[in-house]
């Protein structure tokens, strides 16, 4: 130190060298990548693509493009032509069209379904773009409360080690930051990835047809921040919903997966975002056509009467090629990406049906066991097929004596549908079979939707999640 100011010692490249190495060491998650490298991606019409597991796009490159200035400088003047607002309206209608889809047909939430296509009549008239957010805003809000009873599965192995907060999809909005940052939970984790993932694409699909990816349409311009990625993604979040939706219903997730940080952060390990990451095919495919829409729009929009090019070139489809041939243009189809499917039990993957080969053997020991334990034995199976019938007759008569008239005038079948089948996911699946005296799988049906029980039990239900008229 001299007069206060630390001193400046010169070291070489080799002892630069030695302290990078040792950085590295001490942090795995580093790497490096030349110039080089960088080079032959450009050539190799490769992009690269830098993620933390937190889900924030770190950097993009993507291979050079020419750029038509007449095409930025249409982008630039969209505010004043109108043109951003068209583009807007059309984004945000595609993305309700899909978020109501979600919610009517896997959600069977038909009350925030028919709220969601009442907002898309409301979009039709809005006349600017904070009109267009606050609509959305309200979509959001009754989109995601369809999420929050969204039951998240475990291997049984891994059930002790894992929080109850995590068991549930929960709020979309993290506590930690009030906004989806952050999250808490494992599926919103996922989510925020593959929203990250999807951005990215975004980004290079816009920086591939000579577009500025920071210049949006919808989104409030901001310091280091793709607004116009983000308008882009907008009609394509709901087929990464619907992915993670149908993960979320069908396959468990592993404990392994994740790990919480002090303050409560849901972190993603790097097995995990591997398999996330290979999901990028499938949204590059969802947004070309997406971006060259939106491209053609700006060109059309354009105030240079001297060029004579009606539309914009298609980099990232080949339709205007494909039809220059006399083909007719026909899509790439968006296929699922693919998802581990993990046993039940144990967590392990590559399993046929619920099991694997270890646990479905211990599986069917434990059935077994049970089985004597109740003196169900191959002499005593016509005594079960006998219970069983009663039960079904005693259901049946129980039908046959019910009168309609005993119904209340106000419990229709609409006001089930629309008021008392959503309120059940908030209800155990014990308490549905005790109260309907009906099985627990059958209750279970019942409390998603996808059985409707007869007339008889809906004044039960009704009491049981507090409906009245």
């Amino acid at each position: 130190m001299r007069d206060g100011r630390p001193a400046i010692k010169a070291i070489s490249w080799n002892e630069v060298d030695e302290i990078c190495t040792k950085i590295n060491r001490l942090n795995p998650s580093d790497g490096t990548i030349s110039l080089a490298a960088i080079r032959w991606l450009n050539d190799q019409r490769i992009s690269f693509v830098l993620l933390e597991r937190s889900g924030k796009v770190l950097t993009t490159t993507s291979p050079a493009f020419p750029s038509d200035v007449n095409l930025r400088r249409s982008q630039a003047l969209s505010h004043a032509n109108g043109t951003a607002l068209r583009i807007a309206r059309e984004l945000i209608t595609r993305k309700f069209a899909g978020q109501e889809k979600i919610v009517r047909n896997k959600l069977k939430d038909s009350l925030t379904a028919d709220f969601i296509s009442k907002l898309r009549t409301d979009l039709a008239i809005a006349d600017s773009s904070s009109s267009i957010r606050l609509i959305e805003a309200q979509a959001a809000q009754a989109y995601w409360s369809s999420w929050r009873t969204v039951s998240i599965t475990y291997p049984k192995k891994d059930l002790p080690r894992v929080p109850d907060h995590w068991r549930e999809f929960g709020a979309r909005v993290s506590p930690l930051t009030s906004s989806p940052r952050l999250a808490t939970n494992p599926a919103n984790a996922v989510l925020n990835y593959l929203y990250a993932v999807l951005e990215s694409e975004s980004t290079l699909a816009a920086s591939a047809l000579g577009l500025d990816p920071g210049l949006g349409v919808l989104h409030v311009d901001s310091k280091n921040r793709p607004s116009l990625s983000l308008d882009l993604m907008e009609s394509v979040r709901p087929l990464v919903d619907s992915y993670v939706l149908d993960w979320l219903l069908a396959q468990p997730l592993r404990r392994e997966w994740f790990f919480e940080e002090r303050n409560g952060n849901c972190r993603l390990m790097s097995e995990l975002t591997v398999r996330l990451a290979e999901t990028a095919l499938t949204w590059r495919r969802a947004i070309a056509p997406v971006a060259e829409w939106l491209t053609q729009s700006f060109w059309k929009a354009r105030r240079v009467s001297a060029d004579r090019q009606n539309s914009y070139p298609t980099r990232l489809t080949q339709r205007h090629r494909s039809e220059g041939r006399g083909n007719q243009f026909a899509a790439q189809a968006i296929l699922a990406p693919h998802r581990p499917k993990l046993c039940q039990v144990c967590g392990a993957e590559g399993v046929q049906n619920r099991y694997c080969r270890s646990c479905a053997v211990e599986v069917s020991r434990e059935n077994m066991a049970q089985v004597a334990l109740i003196g169900h034995s191959k002499p005593k199976t016509s005594k079960v097929k006998a219970r069983i019938s009663k039960t079904l007759s005693d259901h049946a008569v129980a039908n046959s004596w019910w009168s309609p008239s005993s119904l209340p005038a106000w419990l229709t079948e609409e006001f089930y549908v629309q008021r008392i089948q959503p309120q059940l996911r908030t209800v155990k699946v014990r308490q549905i079979s005790d109260a309907l005296n009906v099985s627990q799988p059958y209750a279970a049906f019942i409390r998603s939707g996808r059985r409707r029980p007869h007339p008889r039990h809906w004044v039960s239900l009704a009491e049981l999640v507090g409906v009245s008229s």
